[in-house]
């Protein structure tokens, strides 16, 4: 293996200059950086993890929670932090933690005291007060994507907000008979998204009042089959059908979107439909949504956690719970009312 000091014969500098150089902590000048990262570029000498971590105290690397990988939302957020991390020189531990209490209790006791994390991020977990005094007990900087956590450093959408946008574009465009796909309760966990996206588009209906009519609400699993089988229920039964569709996610709008063609309905001149996320298949459906922009998401929170390190490291505060942008997006899904 190539040795430090062979970097630093070769740059014509110190070997203290080199580990500055390359760690990016203490001054060295640009004239001297680049004349080091090309030394050791040209010489393949890579920096010892345990060698770094002696040193500096820490091992580069940050620890992930995240409760799906099979769902597009969540792999997305967190193909946003790996990549973020990643262009800092930072490594990712990843930890599934799903419902399973004892599976849970060992990521806690166990995985994250082996002091192998220089912090943690948790996507869209809500997490229980023992299990926030486990992370706050490891005495490391630790952001939380979701609902808000009092107790934590959180990046926080409001999902209420996020719905009212939705719902007050159908209200816009003329549309009273709006349905919404929502979810059954054993979806409705951790920050109980689904039910503050239903609130907020109550209260968008009520605000221009419209009563909101339970017959107009059917419960979905947040895919595309679960979309599907939720518009086929709305729009197949006897009566009057609704003009306008507000899925709690893209994916079952997208689902909507395919259980209208089926049905014989023109999207958007027989119905409007919306959802929620910023999915990549969004574009290709011509889908409007509320794009909440879930990579983006997952690289803020990699700034943030590298941030919060930085504070802590000068002595720093850390920052208030932060707001999460959205934004919606109008495609050809939606269009006013011609009746």
């Amino acid at each position: 293996m190539v040795s430090i000091d062979e970097v630093a014969r070769t740059a014509g500098v110190s070997t203290a200059t080199v580990s500055r150089a390359l760690s990016g902590r203490g001054h060295v000048s640009v004239a001297t950086r680049a004349r080091v990262e090309s030394a050791a570029k040209s010489l393949g000498y890579v920096v010892s993890s345990s060698a770094s971590s002696l040193a500096s105290g820490r091992t580069r690397n940050i620890g992930v929670l995240v409760p799906f990988l099979d769902r597009w939302f969540f792999s997305t957020v967190l193909s946003g932090t790996a990549s973020a991390l990643m262009r800092r020189g930072y490594d990712i531990t990843l930890y599934n933690l799903t419902a399973d209490r004892e599976q849970r209790r060992d990521v806690f006791e166990t995985f994250l005291r082996r002091q192998r994390v220089d912090g943690v991020i948790a996507i869209s977990i809500e997490l229980g007060d023992e299990e926030t005094e486990r992370l706050r007990e490891l005495d490391l900087p630790v952001i939380a994507i979701g609902g808000p956590n009092p107790r934590l450093t959180t990046l926080t959408v409001d999902d209420v907000a996020v719905a009212r946008l939705a719902t007050e574009h159908l209200i816009g465009l003329g549309h009273r008979e709006i349905a919404h796909i929502g979810a059954s309760p054993e979806f409705d966990v951790d920050f109980h998204i689904p039910t503050h996206r239903r609130l907020g588009f109550e209260q968008a209906l009520r605000d221009a009042g419209i009563p909101p009519r339970p017959s107009l609400y059917e419960p979905a699993d947040f895919t595309i089959e679960g979309g599907f089988r939720a518009a086929k229920q709305l729009l197949g039964r006897p009566g009057e059908h609704p003009t306008a569709i507000f899925a709690a996610s893209d994916e079952m709008a997208i689902g909507a979107l395919l259980a209208a063609r089926e049905l014989g309905y023109r999207v958007p001149e027989d119905l409007s439909v919306v959802g929620i996320d910023g999915h990549e298949l969004g574009e290709f459906f011509r889908l409007t949504t509320v794009d909440q922009f879930p990579h983006g998401q997952g690289e803020r929170a990699a700034d943030a956690i590298l941030d919060e390190l930085e504070a802590a490291a000068a002595g720093n505060p850390t920052e208030e719970p932060r707001h999460l942008p959205y934004e919606l997006i109008v495609r050809g899904t939606t269009a006013r009312l011609d009746r």
